[in-house]
């Protein structure tokens, strides 16, 4: 993302307004639409292509762990997110700080860059992880300027939180929750 989109965003952020789709996200979340199909349709046909079934078991246990994680994140914005009544889940207008987000900030992410990692696992061909490596890429990137927005949004709350909860790290994570 350009600096200029950057300061869009925050800006936007900071007026409480929504981000716009840009022609450049357009086709940005296209491309990693289609990678992501790709990638699924690469697991039905290539499924343990490899025949390593302790790579696909990890797939599987990694998908599981990918599917509870993005669970426990909705649940925790629903609960304690304040959203304004009839908005998404995803409007919050706290800083969420428990459940899931006591661990990791980006739950969302995780729970997606663990997606992908479990697609790469189960599929095993190699095509796999050329589909999906640039999804990951994507979502680790993003994290830094979703801070900068939540940064934004939130002041010195989420300034504080920052401090408190890794970006991903689930076992820091899980050590500093249970020191705190």
């Amino acid at each position: 993302m350009s600096e200029k989109d950057s300061k869009h965003l925050q800006g936007e952020a900071a007026k409480g307004g929504q981000w716009k789709l840009t022609w450049k996200d357009a086709i940005l979340y296209s491309f990693l639409g289609i990678l992501f199909v790709g990638q699924v349709v690469l697991c039905f046909l290539f499924y343990n292509w490899a025949n390593l079934d302790v790579l696909l078991y990890m797939g599987w246990a990694t998908l599981a762990a990918s599917q509870v994680l993005g669970m426990m994140s909705r649940a925790a914005f629903q609960t304690k997110g304040r959203a304004p009544e009839g908005a998404s889940w995803l409007r919050t207008t706290v800083v969420v700080d428990s459940g899931i987000y006591a661990i990791v900030r980006h739950p969302m992410y995780l729970s997606g860059i663990c997606l992908i990692l479990a697609l790469i696992l189960i599929s095993q061909h190699w095509l796999s992880p050329i589909f999906g490596i640039p999804t990951i890429v994507f979502f680790y990137l993003s994290m830094p300027q979703e801070e900068q927005s939540n940064i934004q949004k939130f002041g010195n709350d989420y300034v504080a939180y920052m401090k408190r909860v890794p970006r991903m790290n689930l076992i820091l994570g899980i050590i500093r929750l249970l020191r705190r």
